[in-house]
């Protein structure tokens, strides 16, 4: 009786203890952000009473608790943070991102970072915006540990090349396979006109909730033959539950090359030639006089009359305009979003401009508690004003190969022809060359729980890409031999998507198993058709139609499909031993019967260390993970119909015909990479500092070669699967939190990559193929150069010098000679970078934020093919640069610039006298931002007011003499490390405002 009333008080004693709790208990306001935007669903728990509560779309929430209480905040990928209750005032809570504990896409779904076993480098969109770019990759470079991006040159439309861990093909493609919300990209290059341009500007970054590059064999695998050179996810915004949020983002601009050269003016350009005349054995000062009474148009060129700048003729100040509008909001069963954007960018190359238009919608529903459907649409239209490749004499940039005394107009102000080559202005004048691209991208998706943890997942995806070209060269055009000439083209490629697969995820304690199997059926259409006419009666008439007679047409139907079936199991046991095995079987129409099918497989593992018992006597360790994995990967990039023989209709004698135009290889297969990958991540003092080390061998065999035939066959070449390439590096990643406190916060992020590439065998027993002043021989890097040496001036009379490199005893001689014809080709060196690497830092001080990212390559030659021509000591007309005045002139002179002679090829060879050292570090971009109070942006009713400075190729360090160390010649030696009068990148300068309300 006695214990039943000591219970029965306690009951009563505690009952009224809760009471005065709750009846001190006040309702507490708060709001949660990441220090920028507010997080919606954020948990929030009172640790004395355990009532909870969740943010709303807004971040804000209410929760009662007393005065003294501790609220316990958690979110996923975010930092658990305790805060105590000290009023009742609105308390504003910021979260720490948990890098461990982030989200990564991994294709057919997502994974913790703290499971990954693969090597995925993740960028969220937030780091892409603000920079003013129109293309999503160009915000990317040197963010991405192992990935070098590289727009070709200051083109707007560039073409655009990225390597992931280096080069993995000759024959079949090197640019990755990139996928958006499940629906792989049409990535096709569809130019006219000789220069690449770059399909993928139809993106906006805004639009980009994040991108996932899946660098190794166990990320890649679930994409089997297309994933060789590795898979950009591209993950688009979504919206949320919670009233509608409106942001707007608006920029403007102004660009300038990043760098111009020095030339001659006219009186150093009249000094050098006509010394170079006198020295010539077949010309003669008279000779150069009377040339520059043509070029000069008879004006006084002894005194300077005109002294034209011809490189400002052709680069000129740029700008851009960006603008971005979004809207998303929804219901706890319907969310969506829809942006919309323009952008307009007038290039720093005269007559190269682009705009963009585009919008997108998405939409997710739930329709039940188990069964849940997304759409998604955008579509952007693109045009493009262009001007010709680097090669063509009508290209701007050529023009400073003009003499200084020409004048730029005539006196009926026409653009003076007589110049040493064709003046780019009357191509300028009255030809045009307009490229306009139109694409959808469209994706449904449907998702269905069954219960016990498994759920059916079906994504059916459209990419319709549309690209016209219209060009029309007028009579007075340089080269034109009739009335005019237009052209005119249109390709449309359809890209249809359809995967089913079932996901799985059970878990509990100790054991954990997620998996997903799998099929995908991927076609792709694509048709072609061009016409070109001539004779136009006036100028004002730019359209074929207008022609008088049509001279040509052509036209291509071409289709090809993938059908593939797909499995990935991962297991953890206890959360520190991870396993994970994918499989992907692909058969493609590109290949024969016989090789139709390939199997693909990876296997991974990891062990996080830092879970063990025995690595509690490191305390500041915080987290440590080794993992490894293997597998084998494909590369389907060969095209079209290329195992089958061929034939082409043809005309002979004005009757119709047939002929062979394709050598077919019914043995034709995929390119297989076989990849390795070891990596170790760590994180100190509770990952305040955190980071990886990475060793890759990447070993591609198969790899597809044209091999030359007897002409005697009917056919010059035959496409087989010949020769093998090896690419090994290491990869390094370092991210630290250095401040963190109530007025300031200062992160960096570090990575750099090396990457070694040879070739392991090729075709004709391992013979030599030489291409220009590349070579790919076995055990040298892929297209390596390979120049005779330069061995300087002979300081007794000029003659330019070279090393004879001659084989004696196994050594090659040292031996000098001045003709070119004794000296011989040696491997000189790799154009492509031994190393590369990023640093990105990102400083708050109150409202004042700092961003900005520093990227750079080490270890690349160029070759300055322009060199020939412009830095030639004056070898025929064209100007030169400034440094061609330290020339030879008198007995005992010690240089490195041959003497003058017009005409007779002194030093002018194709030698390592233009190979220089790409090394470069490039302050790439920098951010400035103000965010305006929250007391300020109450009163004027939004939720939040920031303005900001945004800078792009602000700065470069380099002693590569040319325009620019990363701009490259975009003709057909565009992947050999040879740059030729190309534009350089430019330097952007913008000032921007983002409203959100």
């Amino acid at each position: 009786m006695k214990t039943f009333r000591k219970i029965l008080c306690s009951i009563v004693s505690c009952f009224f203890t809760m009471l005065t709790v709750y009846a001190q208990q006040i309702e507490i306001e708060g709001k949660v952000t990441d220090g920028v935007m507010p997080l919606y669903g954020v948990s929030i728990l009172n640790k004395r009473t355990t009532q909870g509560t969740t943010t709303d779309s807004s971040g804000k929430f209410k929760i009662r608790a007393s005065i003294g209480a501790t609220l316990l905040i958690s979110y996923v990928g975010f930092r658990p943070k305790e805060v105590q209750i000290v009023n009742q005032s609105l308390v504003v809570i910021q979260l720490e991102p948990n890098v461990l504990e982030e989200v990564v896409v991994v294709g057919f779904g997502t994974q913790s970072k703290r499971r990954l076993t693969d090597n995925i480098v993740t960028i969220q969109g937030k780091q892409l915006q603000e920079i003013p770019t129109p293309s999503v990759f160009n915000s990317l470079t040197s963010k991405a540990t192992g990935v070098q991006i590289r727009r070709m040159n200051g083109k707007v439309e560039g073409g655009l090349n990225v390597r992931i861990r280096g080069q993995s093909s000759l024959g079949a493609g090197n640019q990755p396979l990139y996928v958006i919300d499940g629906m792989p990209l049409i990535n096709d290059n569809e130019s006219t006109n000789g220069s690449p341009l770059n399909p993928l500007l139809t993106l906006n970054q805004n639009e980009i909730e994040s991108i996932d590059i899946l660098k190794d064999a166990s990320s890649a695998a679930i994409y089997g033959a297309r994933g060789a050179n590795g898979v950009v996810l591209i993950s688009t915004k979504k919206g949320k539950s919670g009233a509608m949020q409106y942001d707007l983002n608006f920029s403007s601009g102004i660009s300038s090359p990043s760098h111009t050269r020095k030339w001659l003016n006219a009186k150093e350009y009249v000094t050098l030639f006509l010394e170079a005349g006198r020295n010539s054995s077949w010309s003669s000062e008279a000779f150069v006089k009377n040339r520059f009474d043509r070029y000069a148009n008879h004006t006084d060129w002894e005194n300077g009359a005109v002294d034209t700048d011809w490189q400002g003729m052709a680069l000129q100040r740029g700008n851009t305009r960006n603008f971005d509008f979004s809207a998303k909001g929804g219901t706890k069963h319907t969310q969506y979003f829809f942006s919309t954007n323009f952008n307009n960018t007038q290039g720093i190359v005269v007559g190269n401009a682009m705009e963009r238009l585009g919008g997108r919608l998405r939409v997710n529903h739930k329709v039940k508690n188990k069964f849940a459907l997304g759409a998604s649409l955008s579509y952007s239209r693109v045009g493009i004003y262009r001007v010709a490749n680097d090669g063509s004499f009508l290209t701007p940039l050529q023009a400073v190969a003009q003499a200084p005394i020409s004048p730029a107009f005539d006196a009926s102000g026409e653009p003076f022809r007589n110049t040493v080559y064709a003046n780019f202005l009357l191509e300028k004048k009255y030809a045009r060359n307009k490229t306009t691209i139109r694409r959808i991208i469209a994706n449904v998706i449907g998702a269905y729980e069954l219960g016990n943890g498994l759920a059916f997942n079906s994504n059916f995806g459209l990419d319709t890409y549309a690209q016209a070209t219209d060009a029309f060269r007028g009579k007075k055009t340089p080269f034109m031999a009739t009335n005019g000439r237009a052209y005119a083209s249109s390709v449309t490629t359809e890209s249809y998507n359809w995967a089913n697969y079932l996901e799985f995820k059970k878990h509990d304690d100790i054991h954990s198993f997620t998996g997903v199997l799998g099929m995908e059926y991927n076609e792709k259409n694509r048709r072609f058709i061009s016409v070109t006419g001539i004779e136009f009666p006036e100028e004002g008439f730019h359209n074929v139609s207008s022609a008088a007679k049509i001279t040509k047409g052509d036209g291509a139907i071409r289709k090809n499909s993938f059908l593939s079936y797909f499995t990935r199991l991962n297991y953890s046991y206890k959360n520190k031993l991870l396993v994970k095995a994918s499989f992907r079987r692909d058969g493609a129409s590109r290949f024969g019967k016989q090789h139709r099918f390939g199997n693909f497989a990876s296997l991974s593992a990891g062990w996080v260390l830092s879970e063990e018992s025995f690595f509690n006597f490191w305390k500041e360790l915080s987290f440590l993970k080794v993992r490894g994995s293997y597998g084998l990967l494909g590369n389907a990039n060969i095209g079209d119909f290329r195992f089958l023989n061929l034939y082409t209709a043809n005309s002979y004698n004005k009757l119709p015909g047939i002929e062979s135009s394709q050598a077919g290889n019914k043995h034709l297969k995929w390119e297989s990479s076989r990849q390795l990958d070891i990596g170790l991540e760590f994180g100190l003092f509770e990952n305040d500092l955190s980071g990886s080390i990475v060793y890759y061998d990447k070993r591609t065999d198969g790899l597809l070669f044209a091999k030359a035939l007897p002409y005697s066959s009917g056919e010059s070449k035959i496409y087989e699967n010949i020769g093998g390439l090896k690419s090994s590096g290491l990869e390094f990643e370092l991210t630290g939190k250095l401040l963190d406190s109530k007025d300031w916060y200062w992160s960096i992020s570090a990575n750099a990559a090396q990457n070694k590439n040879q070739f392991t065998s090729l075709p004709n027993d391992n013979a030599d193929q030489i291409k220009g002043q590349n070579i790919l021989r076995v055990n040298q890097p892929v297209n390596s150069f390979y120049l005779i040496e330069y061995a300087g001036v002979d300081p007794a009379n000029g003659d330019a010098l070279y090393y004879t490199n001659n084989l004696i005893n196994g050594k090659r001689s040292k031996a000098v000679t001045n003709d070119v014809s004794k000296a011989q080709r040696v491997v000189t060196g790799n154009p492509n970078p031994l190393w590369i690497g990023g640093l990105t830092s990102n400083v708050r001080y109150k409202n004042v934020d700092l961003s900005c990212t520093i990227g750079g390559e080490w270890g690349a030659k160029i070759y300055n093919g322009g060199g020939r021509y412009q830095s030639a000591n004056a070898d025929w007309f064209d100007n030169q640069t400034h440094d061609q005045l330290n020339r030879w002139q008198k007995p005992g002179d010690q240089t490195k610039v041959p003497q003058p002679r017009l005409g007779d090829a002194n030093g002018t060879a194709n030698s390592t006298r233009w190979l220089e050292s790409g090394d470069f570090i490039r302050l790439r971009n920098v951010i400035v931002g103000y965010n305006f109070s929250r007391r300020f942006t109450q009163k004027i009713h939004l939720s939040k007011l920031r303005l900001y400075m945004s800078a792009l190729n602000l700065w470069t360090l380099t002693n590569y003499s040319g325009y620019d160390p990363e701009a490259r010649y975009d003709g057909s030696l565009q992947s050999r490390g040879t740059a030729f009068y190309s534009a350089p990148a430019p330097t952007t300068i913008a000032f921007g405002v983002q409203v959100k309300f």
